[in-house]
C-alpha cells in the first residue's frame, strides 16, 4: 500500500507544478493582452502573446513528456517486482524440495514426483531467463535468422501443443482451429516466439477451463495473411488494450496479482511483427467477452 501511494504521489506531483503554471501563465498573458491593448502597444502585444503561447506549449510538453516518465518508472517497479517473485519463488521450492531429499529416503514414486516438480521449476526458470535475454537481442534476432518456406497452419499447431504443453492442459481439449493450408515465406523463428507467446496467453487468460479459438486465412483484397486468436477469459478492458504492447506493462498491482509473468510477452510479440513488416491487433470477443489478438503478416503466399 505504501508502494503504490509513494507511485501516485510522484505522479501527482507534476501534474499540479504544470496546471499551477499553465494557470498562472494564461492568467499573465491575458493580463498582457488587455494592458496593452488599451495602450495600443500593437508590436510589444505581437510579441509578448507570441513568447506566452511557446512558454505554454513548452509546459504542455514537459507535462506530457513526465507522465510519460513516471509511468515508465512506475511499470519498471512493477517489472522488478514481478522478476523477483519468478525468480525467488522456483529457487525457494528447488531448495526445499533438495533439503527434503538429502534429509531421508523417500518412496520411488514419491521420489519421481519430486524430480517432475524440480524439472518444472528449472523450466519455469529458464523461460525466464530466455525471455529477459530476448528483449535485450530483439532486433539482433529479427536480422539473424533467414526466410524459408513455411507451412503456417502446421506451425501453428506446433506452437499450440508447445503452449499446452507449458501450461500443463491438453492442446485438443483448449483449442479448435479453423485454418486454411497456407504456405509462406518468412523466418520461422520469429513466427515461432510470436505465436507461442500469444497462445500462451490465451490459455493462461482463456477463462476456466480454457478454451481457444485459432483461425488462418488469407485477405485477398489487402494480400495479406491473417491469424486470430480468440480466448474466452475476462477480456482486457478498452484503456488497457491501448496499454497491453508497452514494455513492462501488467495490469493491477504487482503485490496483488495472481497470474504469474513479467510483462515483456506481448511486448515481444509487437516487436517481433513490426521486424517481419506485420501487424497486430485486440479487440474485444463478442459480447465483449475474451480477448481477440490479429496478426497481419506481408509474407509471399507459396503454393
Amino acid at each position: 500500500m505504501t508502494d503504490y501511494i509513494r507511485k501516485r504521489r510522484t505522479l501527482h506531483l507534476p501534474i499540479t507544478l504544470s496546471v499551477a503554471l499553465l494557470t498562472l501563465n494564461v492568467t499573465l498573458m491575458v493580463c498582457w493582452i488587455v494592458i496593452l491593448a488599451r495602450q495600443y502597444y500593437w508590436s510589444a502585444l505581437a510579441v509578448g502573446t507570441v513568447a506566452f503561447s511557446l512558454m505554454i506549449v513548452g509546459i504542455a510538453i514537459y507535462l506530457v513528456l513526465t507522465i510519460k516518465e513516471v509511468r515508465l518508472n512506475q511499470r519498471q517497479a512493477n517489472f522488478v517486482d514481478s522478476v523477483t517473485h519468478e525468480l525467488k519463488s522456483p529457487i525457494a521450492s528447488l531448495k526445499l524440495y533438495l533439503e527434503t531429499l538429502s534429509m531421508r529416503e523417500m518412496e520411488a514414486d514419491k521420489r519421481h514426483h519430486f524430480y517432475e516438480v524440480m524439472e518444472d521449476e528449472l523450466d519455469r526458470l529458464d523461460q525466464l531467463i530466455n525471455q529477459l535475454l530476448e528483449v535485450g537481442r530483439l532486433d539482433a534476432i529479427g536480422h539473424e535468422t533467414e526466410e524459408e518456406r513455411i507451412q503456417l497452419d502446421d506451425l501453428l499447431k506446433e506452437c499450440a501443443n508447445s503452449a499446452a504443453t507449458h501450461q500443463k492442459v491438453k492442446a485438443e481439449d483448449v483449442f479448435i482451429f479453423e485454418m486454411a493450408p497456407l504456405r509462406i515465406q518468412s523466418r520461422r523463428l520469429l513466427l515461432e516466439m510470436i505465436f507461442r507467446n500469444l497462445l500462451d496467453n490465451a490459455i493462461k487468460y482463456g477463462g476456466d477451463p480454457p478454451a481457444v479459438h485459432v483461425s488462418l486465412f488469407h485477405n485477398i483484397n489487402k494480400n495479406q495473411i491473417v491469424v486470430r486468436i480468440q480466448d474466452h477469459g475476462d477480456g482486457i478492458t478498452t484503456e488497457q488494450q491501448g496499454k497491453v504492447f508497452q514494455i513492462f506493462y501488467r495490469g493491477g498491482d504487482e503485490l496483488e496479482r495472481r497470474t504469474k509473468g513479467t510483462g515483456l510477452g506481448l511486448y515481444i510479440v509487437r516487436t517481433l511483427v513490426y521486424l517481419l513488416k506485420g501487424k497486430i491487433s485486440i479487440e474485444s470477443g463478442e459480447d465483449q467477452r475474451g480477448t481477440v489478438f490479429e496478426v497481419q503478416l506481408p509474407g509471399r503466399l507459396l503454393k
